[in-house]
């Protein structure tokens, strides 16, 4: 029987892959991993922020490298998951967060290179790290980040919201064709306050307490709060749990 207790959310002699984790969401979910006992591999396309997230976690007393990545390379998602491999001897959980989309434009002027761009970087390349990480563990856990765009149409960005729909697709159907050696789960972030997100919404500082009045709980959330459901996801405590999508949100998506 499993044990109940704290140790239900123990990571140690586990080893995680984090992509986008250089910033916001994937920083947090790297640095709770390791907190919790993981060796990590935070990957990402720029190398200052991930050897900043990697020497931090180093700091703290945790294991962590940094390796350059751009998920939508093949080739390079497979010399990551090697790296893994090569520094902490196995792999056993994969984080797809690296993704997004800073254009916005409606669906009507939306040329083909934008929605292709979107659609490699936001599906394909989880599709082939899926594939990839899958190969090299023996029982492991995979974790994807979606966007509470998923579940709705978003004028301006019927791209992205459709290209995380199909992330929550690929999702449940992973978890079915991976079943019982590897567990999938999804991830739907709702407004969490990074870099990123005040970019790609064009927010200033002023500007957040009136997203945060329409949030039932009141208030923005924070890298850290999706890295606590990361866990929950990799952990002992969710070792019958796979297909799954949750929302982090404050509150129901609508």
């Amino acid at each position: 029987m499993r044990s109940m207790t704290t140790d239900s959310f123990d990571l140690t002699n586990q080893v995680a892959v984090v992509t986008g984790g250089g910033t916001g969401i994937g920083e947090g979910i790297a640095k709770v991993y390791a907190a919790a006992g993981a060796k990590v591999a935070v990957a990402g396309r720029r190398l200052e922020p991930i050897e900043r997230v990697a020497a931090e976690i180093n700091a703290a007393g945790g294991e962590a490298i940094a390796v350059q990545t751009d998920v939508t390379d093949r080739a390079q998602l497979e010399a990551l998951a090697d790296a893994a491999v090569e520094q902490f001897g196995s792999l056993s959980i994969w984080c797809n967060n690296a993704g997004g989309s800073p254009l916005r434009t409606p669906l009507t002027e939306l040329d083909r290179d934008g929605w292709d761009h979107c659609f490699n970087l936001n599906v394909n390349s989880l599709w082939e790290a899926s594939v990839i990480a899958a190969d090299r563990m023996d029982n492991g856990s995979i974790l994807n980040i979606s966007s509470g765009a998923s579940h709705r149409g978003v004028p301006g960005s019927g791209h992205y919201a459709a290209a995380k729909a199909a992330v929550n697709s690929l999702t449940k159907t992973f978890a079915l064709e991976l079943a019982p050696r590897v567990r999938v789960n999804c991830i739907c972030p709702g407004w969490i306050e990074t870099d990123i997100m005040m970019t790609a919404m064009s927010f200033t500082k002023e500007d957040l307490p009136k997203v945060a009045k329409n949030i039932p709980m009141k208030t923005m959330g924070r890298p850290e709060d999706v890295g606590m459901a990361a866990l929950y996801f990799a952990a002992p405590s969710g070792a019958w749990v796979t297909g799954q999508i949750l929302d982090i949100a404050g509150g129901p998506v609508v």
